[in-house]
């Protein structure tokens, strides 16, 4: 790569590919006069009486649940449950669950394909998953165990059908949770029969249907057989959809619930053997049932996933958050009145200064407490709780606007390139580079890394000078693009940004389907 003028700069690929697939984090509901007047007049007459009646049901359950584990030990509830408590609850509960659905107004369930015997496919994929009613293909699957939340063990009602299912149980807080899941899930799948089939919903979160998101290794890394199932809600309009942005709970039962009558296909793949590659690796066992499952679907199977409690899409070669927390941190310090353009004096170029909590609310003149911890928590801390002063100059100059987008990437640059320990250029290696883009585009550090891997191949460095730098972020056509949108959004006045809606035009969810240019200001 050479370090020649912008004008010599060449992208790292001037065909990027076809166009990213649509959002699947979005989802958005139009209704007609006429939809909504038929959805005023059946919630108020026919969606009251269903929900009471299915949440009626909901607790007939607990009695059936509750009595296939009564008086059993923990050591008893690691085998499976056979003999009279087996035929009556599981009956029981599988009868009040399809009539529990039917109330809601799914009246037809309509089911393609064989499913495969415990023997056969000990492990149950099922995609796409979009909303809370998808528990509803557990009924043709025969009540098969699944994966859960132990913190789902406290409500009341589902708690005891949990305990029920002798469900696989992980736990957020405990690091240790997700090793012992992984050993459960070997040992139940590779039991030879013993033990009932296991569900997954491998993509680990809700979409709109239109894409299938990046599916986790979980289900993959026993390596055993798998049998992939297929949701599909083929209803005139989509009411079930619960996805990261759009209809809420109460809404998206309430309109369903209104429906005069909810259908949902079922449709069992077949099943699927993994090659010895497969077997041993599982991201590639997952990535390759994804395509299988995306193709039978008719949509596209993306990298797009939740990286902590932020959705993550695709632009290129790099991973992105789909609203970065810098728009949420602009939002709180809005809200202060606080004026960011002055405070990166302090920081040092190329030197991290790390800073408490309190040095923080005095380096912005913060006062109230809440306000302090939300801004700080913004940033990534070390053990001793302290953040790099570098990562506030940078965050707080992005919201400043008054900078240009040359003199933002200047100041990023100056902040953590690294002297050189022979001759005097500085150069910014892939710590620098991964903090930089985690801090303006929301993109995870190892997506980065591996982009700056990339960029320094066609040069002898393990760094990118300034000039290289300043090409990829804003002379690329395609992330040059990407850090426009990101450190640009709409403005109403200078320093007063508002955060983009996530499929508006100027969004990145448009930026990655390829179909807006960089957003301008009012007044350029």
């Amino acid at each position: 790569m050479s370090q020649g003028s912008p004008g010599d700069w060449v992208p790292l690929d001037p065909t990027p590919g076809p166009p990213a697939p649509p959002n699947p984090f979005v989802h958005e509901l139009h209704l007609s006069r006429l939809q909504r007047v038929k959805f005023c007049l059946l919630g108020a007459l026919l969606a009251p009486i269903r929900v009471l009646l299915a949440f009626i049901v909901l607790f007939l359950l607990w009695p059936f649940a509750w009595l296939q584990v009564a008086g059993l030990s923990e050591e008893q509830l690691q085998e499976p449950i056979t003999g009279w408590r087996k035929t009556v609850c599981h009956n029981g509960v599988l009868g009040l669950s399809r009539l529990l659905f039917f109330l809601l107004g799914f009246l037809r369930i309509r089911v393609r394909g064989q499913r495969a015997s415990r023997l056969q496919a000990p492990v149950l994929v099922a995609a796409p998953h979009s909303t809370f009613f998808d528990p509803i293909v557990l009924l043709p699957c025969d009540l098969p165990k699944v994966v859960s939340r132990a913190e789902n063990l406290s409500v009341p009602v589902i708690g005891a059908l949990l305990r029920f299912n002798q469900a696989i149980l992980v736990s957020r807080h405990d690091p240790a949770s997700r090793r012992r899941v992984v050993e459960e899930v070997r040992r139940r799948a590779t039991s030879g029969g013993k033990w009932p089939q296991v569900l997954f919903f491998p993509e680990g979160t809700c979409s709109n249907k239109k894409a299938l998101l990046k599916f986790k290794p979980g289900a993959f890394i026993a390596g055993v057989p798998v049998q992939p199932v297929l949701i599909r809600y083929p209803n005139s309009l989509d009411t079930t959809s619960w996805a990261w942005r759009g209809p809420g709970v109460l809404k998206v039962l309430w309109l369903t619930a209104s429906q005069p009558c909810s259908i949902v296909d079922v449709e069992f793949l077949p099943v699927y053997h993994p090659s010895p590659e497969e077997s041993k690796d599982p991201t590639l066992y997952a990535n390759n049932v994804q395509r299988v499952m995306a193709q039978a679907l008719g949509i596209p199977a993306t990298e797009c996933e939740f990286v902590g409690s932020l959705p993550v899409i695709v632009v290129g070669r790099l991973k992105v958050a789909l609203e970065p927390q810098l728009w949420e941190l602009g939002k709180v310090l809005q809200k202060t009145g606080l004026s960011p353009g002055y405070v990166d004096i302090g920081a040092e170029p190329g030197r991290s200064r790390m800073i408490s909590q309190e040095e923080f609310a005095r380096q912005l003149q913060l006062s109230d407490p809440q306000t302090v911890a939300g801004a700080f928590g913004y940033f990534q801390q070390d053990t001793q709780g302290l953040v790099d002063f570098r990562d506030v100059a940078l965050a707080l100059a992005a919201l400043d606007g008054g900078r240009s987008l040359e003199e933002l990437t200047r100041l990023a640059f100056e902040l953590f390139a690294e002297e050189q320990a022979e001759g005097p250029k500085r150069l910014l290696y892939k710590d620098g580079f991964s903090t930089i883009l985690h801090l303006l585009l929301g993109s995870p550090r190892p997506a980065a890394t591996a982009l700056h891997a990339e960029l320094c191949q066609a040069g002898s460095s393990q760094g990118l000078s300034l000039c290289q730098f300043q090409n990829f972020s804003l002379h690329d056509p395609l992330y040059g693009k990407l850090f426009s949108t990101y450190l640009r959004p709409p403005h109403t006045s200078r320093g007063t940004s508002q955060t983009p809606n996530a499929s508006s035009p100027g969004s990145p969810t448009a930026l990655a389907n390829g179909t807006v240019q960089a957003p301008k200001q009012k007044g350029d």
